[in-house]
């Protein structure tokens, strides 16, 4: 899964791979980012944004990591970020945990339910646990230097 999120504001809509499609460098290229992630991050954000993605075989492709070079001005390449680090990622330490514990308040019974409940979840995050999620970053980022990139959530 792709993670984006900075500012949460309606014009932000969840984003969801159909059943089947296999999400390679040609999709998560045309379809995923071109089509769908960097205008609606734009619209959102215009160009006050930093982009990061884990290491998935297909954010690793030679011509996406040019294509967010161009079209992000603030673009964190694979070399300068840790392949596995989830723990330096607002949406991947705070945000999805709380969406996660909404979302399975009760039992789930299709997909349609599902993509609805992720939904409402996610409209219904304040912006203010989204910033205090982000504010957490330099001093997650200060512990990972701390650590030599190593497990760190026992210094914060």
């Amino acid at each position: 899964m792709v993670s984006v999120a900075v500012s949460k504001m309606d014009a932000t809509e969840l984003m969801f791979v159909d059943p089947g499609v296999k999400v390679n460098g040609q999709y998560y290229c045309n379809i995923l980012l071109f089509q769908q992630m960097i205008p609606a991050i734009k619209q959102v954000a215009g160009n006050t944004i930093v982009f990061q993605q884990d290491s998935a075989p297909a954010h690793r492709v030679r011509n996406i990591i040019q294509l967010l070079q161009r079209e992000t001005p603030d673009f964190i390449g694979p070399d300068l970020w840790l392949p596995n680090s989830p723990d330096l990622n607002p949406v991947d330490y705070k945000i999805w945990g709380i969406m996660q514990q909404q979302v399975y308040e009760s039992r789930i019974n299709s997909i349609d339910e599902l993509k609805q409940r992720l939904h409402d979840v996610w409209h219904g995050v304040q912006q203010h646990i989204i910033d205090l999620a982000v504010n957490q970053w330099r001093q997650r980022l200060t512990a990972c230097v701390s650590a030599h990139g190593r497990h760190f959530e026992h210094l914060l």
